[in-house]
C-alpha cells in the first residue's frame, strides 16, 4: 500500500541531525544551566490551531508551569501535517528544557500513517508527563434503525458499505476509532472524514451519515437533545458521565479508545530538568482551574512519572500503528 509521504524542507534541522549534534556536543547542557534551569522563557508547542481543546490544554499547563518555575511560558502554535509541523519543531529544538510540545493522540498514530516523518517518534522525544484522557462516544443518527452496538454490527453485515461513519479527519481519534470498529466487529462501512468535528456532526444531525464516535464533550450536547442517539462509550467500563450506556466492548471485543494528551521535550534534555518539569506538571495538574475545565470536558487528569509517561505512549503507539497501516491513505 502507498502511504501519503512526509518529506523534510531542504536545509531543515531534523532530529536525526540533532541527535547526531547531540553525540557530538553540539548542543551542551552545562551543570550551571541545569542547576539554575529555568533562566528564560520557556515555549510550549502546540500541533493545532487556537481555540480547540488541546490548545487549551497548551495554555492551561502553560499558565502552570509559569506559576511554578518562575518564568513565562509562552504558547507557539504550530498546525499542520496533521501535528507533524508542531512535533518536528520540538524535535529539532535544543535539548535544553525551553522548548516543550503537547502530545495529542495523533502523536502515535503518525507513525503508521506517514513514511517519511521528519524525525523518529520513539527516540527524538523525551516524555515528561500524561496530562489527561478522555473517551469517546458512539451516537447515531435518531433516524437510524439499529439503537444498539449490537443491532448496529447485525445491520452493517447485512448491509455492506451502507453504513457511514464520519470523523473529524483523517488520523484523528475519531478515525482510528471508526477503523478499529470495522476491524474488530468484522464488518464494512464507510469512512467520511471531514475538515473538524464540527461538520461531521451537522452532517449526523442532518442523517447525511449514520454514526459518529467523537470526543464526549462534542456529543453529549446532542445526546441530552436528541439530535443523536448514544450508542455506547469507548471504555471498558459504564462512564458516571454517560449513565446507562454501555461499553462498546461489552459487544466488540477488546474495543477500547482513548484520546489522551501529554508533555514532552526534544530527545537528551538533562534527567533533572525533565524531572522538575514533571514535579510542576503533576502539581499543575492539581490546580482548580486546570480540574474545572478537563471536568467540562470529560477528561480524567493523570499523574505519574516520566517513565510512566514513556510507558503509555509506548502503550498506544503499540495498539493504533498497526490500524493506521492499513489504512488505505490513497484513497483520501
Amino acid at each position: 500500500m502507498s502511504k501519503l509521504r512526509v518529506k523534510t524542507v531542504p536545509g531543515m534541522l531534523t532530529a536525526t541531525a540533532v541527535t547526531g549534534a547531540l553525540a557530538l556536543g553540539a548542543f551542551p547542557v552545562t551543570s550551571m544551566a541545569v542547576e539554575n534551569y529555568p533562566e528564560s522563557n520557556l515555549t510550549v508547542m502546540v500541533p493545532y490551531p487556537p481555540g480547540g481543546f488541546t490548545d487549551q490544554v497548551g495554555r492551561l499547563v502553560a499558565d502552570g508551569l509559569s506559576e511554578r518555575l518562575g518564568e513565562t511560558v509562552v504558547v507557539d502554535n504550530r498546525p499542520g501535517g496533521g501535528t507533524v509541523v508542531g512535533q518536528d519543531r520540538v524535535a529539532s529544538a535544543s535539548p535544553d528544557g525551553y522548548t516543550l510540545g503537547i502530545a495529542p493522540f495523533a502523536f502515535a498514530v503518525n507513525p503508521g500513517l506517514f513514511d517519511d516523518l521528519p524525525y523518529d517518534t520513539e527516540s527524538d522525544f523525551a516524555h515528561i508527563a500524561t496530562l489527561g484522557t478522555a473517551f469517546n462516544v458512539m451516537v447515531a443518527y435518531p433516524g437510524f434503525e439499529p439503537n444498539t452496538v449490537e443491532e448496529l454490527v447485525e445491520y452493517a453485515k447485512a448491509n455492506p458499505n451502507a453504513v457511514n461513519c464520519g470523523s473529524a479527519g483523517v488520523g484523528s481519534s475519531p478515525h482510528l476509532a471508526c477503523e478499529m470498529f470495522s476491524a474488530l466487529s468484522g464488518i464494512e462501512w464507510e469512512h467520511i472524514p471531514y475538515g473538524g468535528s464540527a461538520p461531521s456532526r451537522v452532517d449526523l444531525e442532518a442523517g447525511r451519515i449514520e454514526i459518529i464516535i467523537d470526543n464526549y464533550s462534542n456529543v453529549k450536547p446532542l445526546v441530552d437533545d436528541g439530535r443523536a442517539k448514544a450508542l455506547g462509550v469507548t471504555l471498558t467500563e459504564e462512564s458516571e458521565l454517560m449513565p446507562g450506556i454501555p461499553p462498546i466492548a461489552d459487544t466488540v471485543e477488546g474495543y477500547e479508545v482513548l484520546t489522551w494528551w501529554g508533555l514532552y521535550a526534544p530527545a537528551g534534555v538533562p534527567d533533572e530538568i525533565v524531572a522538575k518539569l514533571n514535579e510542576a506538571v503533576n502539581d499543575t495538574l492539581q490546580s482548580e482551574e486546570l480540574l474545572q475545565a478537563f471536568d467540562r470536558e470529560g477528561v480524567t487528569p493523570v499523574t505519574g512519572t516520566p517513565e510512566e509517561a514513556r510507558e503509555f505512549v509506548d502503550s498506544q503507539m503499540q495498539t493504533w500503528i498497526p490500524i493506521a497501516e492499513d489504512i488505505d491513505m490513497d484513497a483520501y
